[in-house]
């Protein structure tokens, strides 16, 4: 009877080990921009299409190795579904190698049948996720100065838009409210920025729908919304990447050298539209280190 009993919480304790690594970004009944629908999560292939909780997973580093830094992750997947394992936990452990505190959002999705209104859906929780990061920066020995975001291909997007655009639309009337949701910095790897003629049509229609107006497509284009206090950047593009025209990351980078923000910006021969954190092609795998060195030089890392 002892052997099933041990046997028993040893297969639960893994579960119980991600529950709580596991962090629900919204109060009960408080979920803004939502009908109140209860939705189920739907995962295939690492790949999650439907969303039911929003939270965040958290990846700590050792006391002893912590620089008191942070990041926000966001998944890639074209606002169609959410990639968190490729580009969001594996990023997450490669950040906590180096001493930076990683925190990867499970967010709703602009596709989601819940959302009065879709595009605002992942800004709402991205905005919502740093608040949170902020609120317990003293318990996770995070320096709320030192919090940044990271975002690939769809998720550059919504880590770019997180970064240029000032209106909150997170607020719930908690206490929660009073902290900033600003990043500090920002690393952005193939990432859609226009909404444009560089665009990616699928992400595009996505985010926006089938026909949005020009003064909408204007809003999310972020190459159009920088401004003299957008945090600084590190942008990472391929020149063969078919998918995402490496036009969206040059375009952001003139509009921060036009603000006089400090940006570093690779475009890498190879790669195309699957540049990851190794196995890279040719001089792209040099990204993860350069990325390492920038956030020395910004003061973020020791």
């Amino acid at each position: 009877m002892l052997k099933v009993i041990i046997r028993f919480l040893l297969i639960l304790l893994p579960y119980s080990l991600i529950a709580k690594d596991f962090i629900p970004i919204w109060p009960d009944q408080k979920m803004p921009n939502s009908k109140g629908m209860k939705l189920e999560r739907i995962e295939n292939n690492e790949r999650i299409t439907q969303v039911s909780t929003p939270g965040i997973y958290t990846f700590f580093p050792s006391i002893e190795e912590n620089n008191h830094s942070a990041v926000l992750i966001l998944p890639s997947g074209g606002y169609h579904h959410l990639t968190y394992i490729l580009s969001g936990t594996q990023l997450a452990k490669w950040f906590n190698t180096f001493g930076v505190n990683a925190f990867v959002l499970i967010y709703r999705l602009p596709t989601c049948p819940d959302l009065l209104e879709r595009c605002v859906g992942p800004l709402q929780n991205a905005q919502r996720a740093m608040r949170i990061i902020r609120a317990n920066a003293v318990e996770w020995n995070i320096d709320p100065e030192k919090i940044g975001v990271m975002g690939a291909s769809s998720g550059g997007h919504l880590a770019s838009t997180l970064g240029t655009h000032i209106e909150d639309v997170s607020s719930i009337n908690d206490s929660l409210d009073q902290y900033p949701f600003a990043p500090k910095f920002m690393i952005l790897i193939s990432p859609v920025i226009s909404m444009g003629k560089y665009t990616h049509r699928g992400i595009l229609n996505n985010l926006l729908g089938e026909n949005p107006s020009q003064a909408m497509m204007n809003q999310y284009s972020n190459e159009l919304q920088a401004k003299d206090n957008t945090c600084p950047a590190f942008i990472v593009h391929a020149a063969d990447d078919h998918a995402v025209n490496p036009m969206n990351s040059i375009l952001f980078y003139q509009a921060l050298l036009e603000f006089n923000i400090p940006a570093s910006l690779h475009i890498f021969p190879q790669g195309d539209h699957k540049i990851g954190l190794m196995n890279n092609p040719g001089s792209t795998d040099l990204w993860p280190e350069l990325c390492k060195l920038w956030l020395k030089e910004m003061g973020i890392i020791k």
